[in-house]
Order: C-alpha cells, then sequence, then structure tokens
C-alpha cells in the first residue's frame, strides 16, 4: 500500500460493464463517507470496444496500471461481432492477460442464497432452496486445464479440416489451487449447511480422463495433510444432479477449469441468477474481482442490470485485500457493504428486472449507500 491508500485499478469494459462499475464504485464512495478511505480508484479504457476504436484491446500504461495495483475491478469485456483478427473475442485480453500474466491461479466462486432474493429453481419464482441451504465456494483452476493457450486448427483451400485444444493438468497447476480449497475450509466457520462439516468436493470426470485421474491424486495426496477437513469426490455429471437437489450438502467445492466454468453458472441460478454471482482470480500476490454476468449488450446502456453482483465483488476485494496485507479495516468495511447489502435483499426494496422489480441499476446503488450511511443507526 502506498501513502495515498490500496491502489485499485478499475477496468470497466464494455456493455453493462461501465454501468455497474459506476453503480459499485458509488457504493465504495459511499463505504469511504466519514473519513479517508485507505484506498484509490483509477479507471482506465479497454476492451471489446476499445478495439474497435483504437485497434488495441487497451494501453500499455493501462495494462502496467493494472499488473501495478494492489487490486483490480473488473466490470465485463466482449460485444457482438468485434473480434481480433485471429476470431478470439475483442477484450478477453484484458481477462487472460491479467489471469495469465498475474498468475491468478484460483477462480473463487461464492454461492450463497441470501433473505429476500428469489431464484427460479422448480418455476418462475417458485423458491424451492431457502438461504440456510445454499452457502458454499466453488474454486476452478484459473490457468490450465482446457484454457491454456495451446490450441490450433488445420485449414487448406480456405476451409477449416481440423481444430485442436489441448488440456494441460500439472502438479503445480492442481496442488495450489486444492491447497486453497483446503485452506478456505478450514477459515469458513459455518461449513456445509446440512451438517456443519468442514468439507471440500473435488469434481472430476476421473473414470474416463486420465488429467482428473492425476488432479483426484494430487486432491487425495494434499487432502491428507487436513485431517479436519472432510475430502469427498464426485464426476462432474452426478455432481450437477446433486448440486441443485442438495445443495447443502456443500461446503468448498474444487475441479478444473472448464468444468468450474460451467458448474459455476449452474450454482449461480441457486443465488438468484448471474445478476448475484460475483468472482475473485487470485494467486499469490494479485487479485482480480468482478461480476461474472458479461458485458450483457442487449442490456447496455439501459441502467436495469443487476449491479448486486459488484457489490459482492467489491466486499471480496475488500476482504482478500485486508487479509493479505493483515489490514483489520479493509475487513471492518466488507463487513459493513455485507449486513448493508444483507438489509436492503431482505427488505425486498432493490428488485432489478431479473428479480421481477423495476429499480434500476442507479437506483439500487443509491439504496445500498443509504442503508450504509443510515442503516447501523437504525
Amino acid at each position: 500500500m502506498s501513502e495515498a491508500g490500496y491502489r485499485i485499478a478499475v477496468l470497466p469494459g464494455d456493455g453493462t460493464g461501465p454501468e455497474v462499475v459506476r453503480a459499485g464504485l458509488r457504493v465504495l464512495d459511499a463505504l469511504a463517507e466519514g473519513g479517508p478511505a485507505p484506498w484509490r480508484t483509477a479507471e482506465y479504457p479497454g476492451g471489446a470496444m476499445y478495439y474497435r476504436d483504437h485497434g488495441r484491446e487497451w494501453e500499455p500504461e493501462s495494462e502496467a496500471a493494472a499488473r501495478a495495483a494492489d487490486a483490480v475491478l473488473l466490470g465485463a469485456v466482449g460485444w457482438p461481432g468485434v473480434s481480433l483478427p485471429n476470431g478470439d473475442i475483442a477484450g478477453a485480453g484484458l481477462v487472460f492477460g491479467l489471469r495469465f500474466g498475474l498468475d491468478l491461479f484460483a477462480n473463487v466462486r461464492p454461492c450463497r442464497l441470501y433473505p429476500g432474493v428469489r431464484h427460479r429453481v422448480g418455476g418462475l419464482w417458485k423458491e424451492v432452496w431457502t438461504p440456510d441451504q445454499v452457502d458454499l465456494v466453488i474454486i476452478r483452476e484459473n490457468t490450465e486445464g482446457l484454457y491454456a493457450p495451446i490450441h490450433g486448427a488445420l485449414s487448406r483451400g480456405g476451409s477449416t479440416e481440423l481444430a485442436v485444444d489441448t488440456r494441460v493438468i500439472t502438479r503445480k497447476g492442481s496442488e495450489r489451487v486444492i491447497r486453497h480449497a483446503f485452506e478456505l475450509a478450514r477459515r469458513r466457520a459455518r461449513g456445509a449447511p446440512e451438517d456443519g462439516a468442514k468439507r471440500v468436493t473435488c469434481v472430476d470426470k476421473a473414470n474416463v480422463l486420465r488429467g482428473c485421474q492425476f488432479f483426484r491424486e494430487v486432491f487425495d495426496e494434499v487432502g491428507a495433510g487436513y485431517p479436519e477437513v472432510e475430502r469427498e469426490s464426485t464426476y462432474v455429471d452426478a455432481f450437477t444432479q446433486s448440486l441443485v437437489r442438495d445443495p447443502a450438502h456443500y461446503d468448498v467445492v474444487v475441479t478444473t477449469n472448464m468444468f468450474g466454468d460451467i458448474v459455476t453458472d449452474l450454482a449461480a441460478v441457486l443465488q438468484g441468477g448471474m445478476g448475484f454471482a460475483a468472482g475473485g482470480n487470485i494467486g499469490s500476490d494479485h487479485a482480480m474481482f468482478e461480476p461474472v454476468h458479461g458485458s450483457s449488450p442487449k442490456h447496455a446502456g439501459k441502467n436495469e442490470t443487476n449491479p448486486f453482483a459488484t457489490f459482492f465483488a467489491i466486499e471480496m476485494m475488500l476482504r482478500w485485500l485486508g487479509e493479505k496485507h493483515a489490514d483489520a479495516r479493509l475487513g471492518v468495511q466488507a463487513d459493513r457493504l455485507e449486513r448493508a447489502v444483507a438489509r436492503v435483499l431482505a427488505a425486498g426494496s432493490a428488485r432489478t428486472y431479473d428479480q421481477g422489480g423495476t429499480t434500476s441499476t442507479s437506483g439500487a446503488a443509491d439504496r445500498v449507500a443509504a442503508e450504509l450511511r443510515d442503516g447501523e443507526r437504525r
């Protein structure tokens, strides 16, 4: 941390990204009211639209600033029809550039259902699960697997005949993300909702894939060093059923990159949808936090996108900074933010369109900001 505070690089990105980032910064400013904030933010342009207009995804100085920051807050990237010459999504360089460049090996996705939040499991607003049954964290390996940049295609005569994606599972990548999962399970006070057990579940396809067999071997090796944490393994196809049938069984889940990308979006349904899903890309020294709903082009510019995922991403960011730097002030601010958000959600006073309400993006931010300012006095 510099004398001016922790440096937070803000990358608003594309589509609804700038809208939810503005809402998040409104809430972050409200947290700082009443005293100097131990952080400072700086925004940097980049993404698909920036590429369309400038021929590059972001400026070198923006990339350097993001790499030098104490934490990064990302809005979203991507826009229909805007691609790089090789066909990749324009703007993804911000995400993957930082993910690989800063070695952000753990993608951490909390899944918690808060009182007052509606979900659609079982039908439109038919609530199957209750808040006391959904409180888990899914951790996916973030720098290898099928998303490692080892792929290609064979084209002849202007026609693509073959495409190859190589799945990479290494001991280093597996061990450190699995250890991260066990350390988190050790710290989580509640454990699994159904029985309070501190439990880590390994999700793989070890009955078919050699990489998953290796991932599970490493899981058992690392887990043996945490006798106070229960460990279990399950196949990913069985897990998708169990997750929606019995979410209360799960505490911390760890899996490989692509499987994790899929099952975390499934889990988001349990917590009310992607509008509540926040993620942290976490490494040993750096971290980037984001709402994971993407740029949502059809909602862009309408001030209607659910910003609560951004609020939760900011909460995660403050907790991570506080733990990394042993700074209790940030943990206190994260707690304040979580309490304020929980009160607003429980009151049902800031439901956006995806929750059957009419509150705008900025309106939801104003209500959380007001709750931060006045709620704890009541």
